[in-house]
C-alpha cells in the first residue's frame, strides 16, 4: 500500500462493490505514517506481492517508517497516477480515496479503482502464507551478532540483547511483551 513517498504492508484488501465503480477497502493502523499520508492525499495504490517477492521489500515496507527512511531508495518502482507501484509485484490497483471510517486503532480507507494492471501470473502472497513462512522471510542481517526483536503488532524492529522492562514501541506504543526474537543471519 503506498501514497506519496510512504508505504506499508497490509494483510488484507477487500472488494466491497463490483458495480460500475469498483470499490475496495483497506485497513491501516492509525499510528502508521502511511495512514497520515493517505489521509492527506486523494489517491493511493496497492502493489500485490507474490510468494517469491524479494524479502527486503517486506522488511522495508513492513518494519520501517517513512518518517525515518526513504522506503523507495533501493526499491524499483514506477509512478502511476501520482502513486508509487513496486515493480517486483504481480500487479497493482490505483485508487481514488472516496471515504474513510475511523475506529480505535485503525482507519478503514475506501477507494474507487481508477487504474489497475497485472504484470505476471505469479502466485500471490496471502496472510496465511506469510504466517507459515515468516521465519524464513524475516531473517535479519546484523553486524557483530546483535539480537533483533520484532513487534508483533506493527513490525517495528528493536536491536539489543534484551528489551528494557519499561520499553514502549515507538510506532504503536505496546510493551516488551509484544516482541519476539527474530532469527538472525549474522554478517561480519
Amino acid at each position: 500500500l503506498s501514497s506519496s513517498n510512504g508505504g506499508c504492508i497490509v494483510d488484507a484488501v477487500s472488494q466491497i462493490s463490483a458495480g460500475e465503480e469498483i470499490l475496495i477497502a483497506v485497513s491501516v493502523m492509525k499510528k502508521n505514517y502511511t495512514n497520515e499520508l493517505i489521509k492527506n492525499n486523494e489517491r493511493f495504490s496497492i502493489s500485490i506481492l507474490s510468494k517469491d517477492v524479494n524479502p527486503e521489500i517486506i522488511k522495508t515496507f513492513g518494519f520501517n517508517s517513512a518518517r525515518d527512511i526513504d522506503k523507495y531508495k533501493d526499491i524499483k518502482y514506477i509512478n502511476i497516477e501520482g502513486t508509487n507501484v513496486i515493480e517486483d509485484s504481480i500487479g497493482y490497483m490505483v485508487c481514488e480515496k472516496v471515504d474513510s471510517i475511523e475506529n480505535d486503532t485503525h482507519t478503514l480507507f475506501i477507494g474507487k479503482i481508477i487504474e489497475a494492471d497485472k504484470f505476471n501470473d505469479k502466485e500471490e502472497m496471502t496472510y496465511a502464507y506469510y504466517q507459515e513462512n515468516k521465519n524464513e522471510l524475516l531473517k535479519v542481517k546484523t553486524e557483530n551478532g546483535q539480537t533483533a526483536w520484532v513487534c508483533t503488532v506493527c513490525g517495528y524492529i528493536y536491536y539489543g540483547e534484551e528489551i528494557p522492562d519499561d520499553y514502549k514501541c515507538p510506532i504503536c506504543t505496546v510493551g516488551k511483551e509484544f516482541y519476539l526474537e527474530l532469527l538472525i543471519v549474522t554478517q561480519y
